[in-house]
C-alpha cells in the first residue's frame, strides 16, 4: 500500500512540475513576442501518407504560416504553411508552398537538398537537452537529408538510407524538376517520422499531453534563381543560417 501510495504521489508531482514548466514557457513566449508557439494535436486514426493538404485528418489542425524571412528579400515571395500532428510512436507533418522558379535536382539520400526548393523542420524533442537537435531537410521531390546535431560544436551524425527509408515520405511534384517551373505553383510534402528511428541518437520525450519540445520550421531555395530563406519561429542573425536552436520556437502537445 505504501508503495502504491508513493508512486501515485511523485506522478502527481511529477505532473504538476510538466504543467508549470509548460505554462511558464507558454506565458514566456507570449511575452516574448519572437517566441513562435505551436500546439500540436493527437491523431486519432490511422492515416494515410499521400500528400493531401485538405484530407479530412488535416482540415481542422491549425497551419503555422513561414513569414520571416532571414538575408536578403528575394523578387518573388512564396508562400509556406506547416501543420504538425502526433501519436503514440510517429510524427506528422505536412508543409503547403505556394511558389515559383521551382528546381529540385537532388535524388541522393543526404545531399544538398536545400539548394533545391526545399521545407525542413528542425526540432529538439527533450528540452533538457535544447541544443541537441534533429534536422529533416526534405526537397519538393521528395528526397530527404536527416541528421542529430550537438551545438555548438558543430558535431553531428547522419541518417543511414535503411534508416530514412523508415520515413514515410509522400510529395505532390515530381521526383525531379528541371527546368525549373516559373510559373505559379502549388506544392505539398508530407511524412511521418518514428519516433524509435531517433531514439538511437537523442534522448527524446515521447509527445503526450504536457509534453513541450523545441522546434522551427523553414522554407528555403539557397540554389534556385530566386533565392530565400524563410522561418515560422523568428531568427535573430543577419546571415541565413537555420542552424541556432537557441531560437527555437515551442511545441506544445496537447
Amino acid at each position: 500500500m505504501k508503495k502504491n501510495k508513493f508512486k501515485k504521489i511523485v506522478l502527481w508531482a511529477g505532473t504538476l512540475i510538466l504543467a508549470i514548466l509548460t505554462f511558464t514557457m507558454e506565458a514566456s513566449a507570449q511575452e516574448n513576442k519572437d517566441i513562435a508557439v505551436y500546439k500540436v494535436h493527437r491523431l486519432l486514426k490511422p492515416m494515410t501518407i499521400d500528400g493531401h493538404w485538405n484530407k479530412k485528418e488535416w482540415r481542422k489542425v491549425k497551419a503555422v504560416d513561414l513569414t520571416r524571412y532571414m538575408g536578403d528579400i528575394p523578387p518573388f515571395r512564396p508562400t509556406a504553411q506547416a501543420k504538425m500532428m502526433y501519436d503514440d510512436n510517429n510524427v506528422y507533418l505536412i508543409f503547403q508552398v505556394h511558389d515559383r522558379y521551382v528546381h529540385s535536382v537532388v535524388e541522393t539520400y543526404n545531399g544538398p537538398v536545400s539548394g533545391d526548393a526545399c521545407v525542413e523542420f528542425f526540432f529538439s524533442p527533450d528540452t533538457a537537452f535544447a541544443q541537441r537537435y534533429f534536422n529533416l531537410e526534405t526537397n519538393a521531390g521528395g528526397t530527404p537529408l536527416m541528421a542529430y546535431h550537438i551545438f555548438p560544436q558543430k558535431e553531428y551524425q547522419r541518417f543511414t538510407p535503411e534508416e530514412l527509408d523508415r520515413i514515410e515520405i509522400a510529395h505532390s511534384l515530381p521526383k525531379t524538376i528541371d527546368p525549373e517551373i516559373t510559373e505559379p505553383v502549388t506544392w505539398t510534402i508530407e511524412y511521418k517520422v518514428p519516433l524509435e528511428l531517433m531514439e538511437k541518437f537523442s534522448s527524446v520525450i515521447r509527445p503526450k499531453a504536457g509534453t513541450v519540445w523545441r522546434a522551427n520550421f523553414y522554407k528555403t531555395a539557397s540554389k534556385s534563381t530566386n533565392p530565400h530563406w524563410i522561418t515560422w519561429s523568428f531568427v535573430d542573425n543577419p546571415k541565413p543560417n537555420f542552424h541556432l536552436p537557441q531560437f527555437f520556437g515551442l511545441l506544445l502537445f496537447q
